[in-house]
C-alpha cells in the first residue's frame, strides 16, 4: 500500500529493478511509490550493488523491533532553538538529505551537509556531527574530506586542536566558479582535438560544437555567480 511499510514482495521487485539497471524513479513508478521511498530503501541497505531483498526485509524488521523498545532517557535530537518543533525539524532534515542523495551525493555526505545547512551558525565540529548523526568519527572525517574536495565545505580552526567545518554563501560561489573553470578546461581540450583531427572533419566539427557550448555555459555560470553574490545574498536581521 503506497505510504505504508514496504512489503517483502516489493523489496524483491526493487532488487529485480536494480538488477535490470532501472532508475529509482522507474522502480518507484512500477511500485506506485514515491521515488524517495525507493532511494532511502536502497541506500539504507547497502546501495544498488549490494542490495538484497530478503536481507533488507530482515534489517527493517530488526529496526522496527528496536523502535518498539523503551526510548532512552537522553533524546537523540537536541533541544531546538527559536521554539522550533523537533519532529518537524527531523522530518525536514530527512527530506533535505534525500534530495541531496537524489542529486548524487552518498548518504553520509548528504547528511553532513544537511546538518551544516540547518544549523544557525553554519559550522559544526566533528564531535558535534558525530552526536547529531550518530555515526563514527571516521565516517565524519571521510565525508568532510570528500565535501571539502568538492568545494562544498571549508575548514576553520576551532578551539584547541579542533577544526570547525563551515558552509556559507561564499562556498556556493566558489563551487560555481570551480564549475566554470572545469567548463573552460573542457572547451580548451575539445579545441585541441579540433587541431589534431583536422578542422574540416566531422569529428572536429563535433568537438568545436562541444567547445562552443561549454564556453557559453561556463561564461553564463560565472556571470550569474558574480551577480548573485553581489545582489542576492541576504543577511538575517539582528534581534
Amino acid at each position: 500500500m503506497p505510504g505504508g511499510r514496504l512489503t517483502q514482495q516489493e523489496r524483491r521487485q526493487i532488487a529485480l529493478g536494480l538488477a535490470d539497471d532501472l532508475a529509482y524513479a522507474e522502480i518507484a513508478r512500477r511500485l506506485g511509490r514515491p521515488t524517495s521511498t525507493v532511494t532511502r530503501e536502497v541506500t539504507r541497505n547497502g546501495g544498488p550493488a549490494a542490495y538484497r531483498a530478503d536481507q533488507a526485509h530482515r534489517a527493517t524488521e530488526h529496526r522496527a523491533h528496536r523502535r518498539r523498545q523503551p526510548a532512552p532517557r537522553t533524546p537523540r535530537t537536541p533541544p531546538q532553538a527559536h521554539g522550533r518543533d523537533p519532529e518537524a525539524v527531523r522530518a525536514y532534515e530527512e527530506a533535505f538529505t534525500t534530495l541531496l542523495m537524489q542529486s548524487g551525493l552518498p548518504r553520509m555526505m548528504a547528511g553532513v551537509l544537511t546538518c551544516l545547512y540547518t544549523s544557525d551558525t553554519g559550522s559544526l565540529t566533528a564531535s558535534e556531527l558525530v552526536r547529531r548523526l550518530q555515526v563514527s568519527p571516521a565516517s565524519i572525517s571521510k565525508a568532510i574530506t570528500f565535501l571539502a574536495g568538492q568545494g562544498l565545505v571549508r575548514r576553520e580552526p576551532g578551539e584547541g586542536r579542533r577544526e570547525r567545518y563551515v558552509v556559507d554563501d561564499d562556498v556556493w560561489y566558489q563551487s560555481m566558479i570551480g564549475a566554470a573553470r572545469s567548463h573552460a578546461l573542457l572547451a580548451q581540450t575539445a579545441r585541441e582535438g579540433v587541431q589534431v583531427l583536422g578542422r574540416d572533419t566531422p569529428a572536429a566539427a563535433r568537438l568545436e560544437n562541444i567547445a562552443r557550448f561549454v564556453d557559453f555555459v561556463g561564461d553564463s555560470i560565472t556571470r550569474a555567480a558574480e551577480q548573485a553574490r553581489e545582489i542576492l545574498y541576504t543577511k538575517p536581521e539582528s534581534p
